[in-house]
């Protein structure tokens, strides 16, 4: 290829250094590395903004009348266009870049080659970089491809592995004194621990679903609080969860995974049957429990809520790199499954939509559209880190969004303090415990417009005085005050944060698809829409008390009437919203 040929600017692909980060030299360009190219839909699928616009419109039907695509229709009408690929294959070529894969439905294509070829192919400014102990590629500025391909690549991630996300639970451990004092009284025993499923938590035959000792309960107890449908089990169903790796600096995995030693345990416990967990990695992503144990609890806690409120569900989890690039390929590859075909997707991991680039975002949203074109619903955790959704220490005294939870095609969770008994809730109000035990994430978009079916939800405008999209949409118990009884790392012990509501609602859809399918309907999807209705308002509970500034500095956001950005519309009442969605 020409060196004068003439270049554009990849949309989206500007980066900013991390401001804890500090250069410490130079990347080895003898060293090869895989990237991932994200190629347009092909002509003729319709325009982003228009297929947008045509999902929700869809989404203000009902399930039954909707018209969803098999992954083979829309392979063939949204996937890559052949003649784009083979575009891309002559651009490798000349830049001596391997092509490792192609996805038509994920319109993806992964280049190998070394650092020194591909970056003559897309000029990324990249150096090595460290932040705390850990060193990683990062770049700078944008990326750029010849101007004969330029309409076709739409997104580029692979160069910069900085870490891209973070599980959103907090741990009972962490809780300080007075929040475990107040839970164990308010739940009207004395202070004590609970094993999952054992005579403390009350989870034996024929016991009333109450809060343990220590305020926490199983996830069926939660389920039965929250009226979910009774009867069903989620048979038929496959629910994904998407979960990301830690690595070492030279990009090995290091950890992140499930126990399944201690998910035998935990349902033997629970009495009932474990359920079928297939680990699928993406990106050279696997089940590598042990090292991590932070992150294990992640993806025990996802796993064990999940299937404890849809047993019958069949389980698949996605591990990749918690890189963007591993991040979007996950979501991607989970959505466009055709072997498990995933009828919900759970994301309990995130972070700040204002630390992203805009082509992660883009691309990201991009996928959950792809998901409710094809009747799948996807649940995302809303943070732990109130308003602020930074950790302390890394505040920068301004509202954030937390993504993806953000994106208007995700249903974002948002997080409680819950107390009960048997099916009754004596009391509920937003989650938040300040630094220590951490409060609910919630706000308003600084990227994302406001959806159509927030529209009458009173969103206020965002940090940046845009009219953005209004997070969560719902919400449900996620205090570890209130936490869930789980088993990760050999023992017992209680986390919560909205990393539980995800899989939760995760779980009240799988049994909600159970139910459709038995009246030969269709999938729930996208449900957004429908659960802004205001003819379904009486299938939340609304919150009214409480607020989720975290630290007390930023002076938003509290819980009120309605819609509100602490927890959405309320928590569910399952049987009712199962009902509202044709079930």
């Amino acid at each position: 290829m020409s060196p004068s040929k003439k270049r554009e600017v990849v949309a989206g692909s500007q980066r900013a250094a991390l401001p804890q980060a500090k250069v410490v030299g130079e990347v080895d360009p003898s060293e090869r590395i895989q990237i991932t190219v994200m190629v347009r839909p092909r002509p003729g699928g319709g325009a982003a903004r228009a297929r947008a616009q045509d999902l929700l419109e869809m989404s203000t039907q009902l399930p039954e009348d909707r018209q969803y695509m098999s992954r083979e229709e829309f392979a063939a009408q949204h996937g890559a266009d052949p003649d784009d690929i083979a575009k891309l294959d002559a651009f490798a070529h000349e830049h001596n870049l391997t092509v490792v894969q192609t996805s038509i439905p994920r319109r993806t294509v992964t280049l190998e080659g070394t650092i020194a070829d591909l970056s003559a192919a897309f000029k990324p400014n990249l150096k090595r970089y460290k932040m705390g102990g850990r060193v990683f590629r990062g770049r700078t500025g944008a990326l750029s491809v010849p101007s004969d391909i330029s309409d076709i690549v739409v997104g580029v991630f692979g160069f910069d592995n900085r870490p891209a996300a973070r599980p959103h639970y907090r741990t009972y451990e962490e809780l300080p004194a007075q929040a475990k004092a107040g839970a164990g009284k308010k739940a009207g025993a004395k202070k004590g621990g609970a094993k999952a499923g054992g005579k403390k938590g009350g989870a034996k035959a024929g016991a009333a679903p109450k809060n343990a000792p220590d305020g926490s309960f199983t996830p069926p107890q939660v389920a039965r609080l929250y009226n979910f449908p009774a009867g069903l089990t989620g048979k038929g169903q496959c629910i994904a969860l998407i979960e990301l790796n830690d690595f070492d600096n030279r990009g090995n995995i290091t950890g992140t995974g499930f126990s399944t030693t201690d998910l035998q345990k935990y349902f033997r416990r629970l009495g009932i049957p474990a359920p079928q967990v297939t680990a699928i990695g993406v990106r050279g992503g696997a089940n590598r429990p042990g090292p991590d144990p932070n992150a294990d609890g992640e993806v025990m806690l996802d796993i064990e809520v999940a299937a404890a409120v849809a047993p019958g569900a069949k389980i698949a989890v996605y591990f990749a790199p918690n890189t963007f690039q591993g991040f979007v390929e996950a979501v991607n590859a989970a959505v466009h499954d055709s072997v498990r075909k995933p009828s919900v997707v759970s994301i309990s991991w995130g972070g700040e939509e204002d630390g992203a680039s805009r082509q992660f975002l883009t691309n990201m949203d991009q996928a959950f559209r792809d998901a409710a074109t094809l009747g799948v619903t996807v649940c995302c955790a809303a943070g732990d880190d109130g308003s602020s959704d930074q950790r302390a220490g890394k505040r920068d005294g301004k509202p954030h969004a937390d993504f993806p939870s953000s994106s208007p095609f995700a249903l974002a969770c948002g997080g409680t303090k819950l107390f009960g008994s048997g099916s009754t809730i004596a009391g509920e109000e937003v989650w938040n415990e300040g630094d220590r035990g951490g409060a609910g994430g919630g706000g308003v978009s600084n990227v994302f417009p406001k959806p159509p079916y927030q529209a009458q939800a009173g969103v206020p405008k965002s940090p940046a005085g845009n009219v953005g999209r209004g997070v969560p949409d719902v919400a449900g118990d996620a205090d570890p005050a209130t936490g869930y009884q789980v088993r990760a790392n050999g023992r017992d012990t209680v986390i919560g944060g909205t990393s539980a509501v995800a899989p939760l609602w995760a779980g009240l859809v799988a049994l909600i698809n159970q139910r459709l399918a038995d009246l030969g309907k269709k999938p729930a999807g996208f449900i957004n829409t429908l659960l802004y209705n205001p003819a379904n308002a009486s299938a939340f509970r609304d919150i009214v008390k409480g607020n989720n500034d975290i630290d007390g500095t930023l002076g938003r956001y509290k819980a009120g009437q309605g819609w509100d950005a602490c927890t959405g519309l309320g928590t569910p009442d399952g049987t009712k919203i199962t009902k509202a969605l044709g079930g």
